[in-house]
């Protein structure tokens, strides 16, 4: 059996929140592990945060921590980190000379990176980012502990503060339009539909018009030559240059593209089409 639940940096740190978060004035609940756990709570929720310490699950807390998009490694380098510091942490608590803890910054880049997470994927109100920000080792933090520790741990007081305001600068990235799969145009021209008409449409528009146009040619969207025999139908209606009429009469083409897009009007699709 593991001796941790995580490991003992990030144990000691749930174990000192849980004890002291009735003194929020407190020294230890102002103490760097235990503003962690209380930075991810404000991103996740308490249950999210201790209900899987509490049952011994760290692949709970692990799918917890990835439900707004943070990657399995991501997880698993904020814990290593919690980690390192900890060991720097008690290093400093025996040494003579202070040494440079450089995970005190790490840490929270990576807390602001998951809260990043958060904001681009599933928003955020105006209090969960004032408080999360506060709860960061900034200049401007309410609290004159969290205030004292940055100034004694960061060689650049103000680092926090920059690459959170940097990171609040980042948009959800566009998803890209799938691209539209088209038939060659003078397929649509034998159905009155133009290449403004095209344009509109978005692909899976355009693929609900192309499973309809092979419909009416009676070929197989399986097919594995579907766009062969397409091509060979085309062939022999350009060489017949006469009315013609399939078997369903070209059925509801303009029905489905009146319903999938409203903004065109495509001229008149009969059920016998006249070439």
């Amino acid at each position: 059996m593991e001796p941790y639940f995580i490991n003992e940096a990030f144990d000691k740190a749930i174990n000192d929140y849980m004890s002291s978060k009735d003194k929020k004035e407190g020294i230890l609940y102002n103490s760097f592990l235990v503003v962690v756990i209380r930075i991810l709570i404000n991103i996740y929720g308490e249950l999210d945060i201790i209900n899987p310490y509490q049952i011994k699950s760290k692949e709970a807390l692990k799918n917890n921590i990835m439900k707004f998009g943070a990657k399995s490694e991501d997880v698993e380098k904020l814990f290593e980190l919690i980690s390192n510091f900890y060991l720097i942490e008690r290093r400093n608590s025996l040494a003579i000379k202070r040494e440079e803890n450089i995970y005190f910054i790490s840490v929270q880049k990576v807390l602001i990176d998951l809260f990043t997470l958060k904001r681009l994927n599933f928003g955020l109100n105006e209090n969960e980012s004032k408080e999360f920000f506060d709860l960061l080792y900034t200049p401007g933090t309410s609290n004159i502990l969290r205030q004292s520790y940055n100034y004694l741990n960061a060689s650049n007081i103000y680092e926090i503060a920059e690459y959170y305001q940097n990171k609040m600068l980042e948009k959800p990235k566009e998803e890209k339009e799938e691209e539209k799969k088209l038939l060659k145009f003078d397929i649509y021209k034998l159905f009155n539909v133009s290449i403004a008409d095209i344009s509109k449409m978005n692909a899976e528009d355009v693929d609900k018009l192309n499973k309809e146009i092979y419909k009416s040619f009676d070929i197989s969207e399986n097919a594995i030559n579907k766009d062969y025999l397409l091509e060979e139908k085309l062939k022999e209606i350009k060489m017949q240059n006469s009315p013609i009429t399939t078997g369903n009469g070209y059925v509801d083409i303009l029905l489905i593209m009146s319903v999938i897009v409203t903004t065109i009007m495509v001229v008149v699709i009969f059920s016998t089409i006249v070439f």
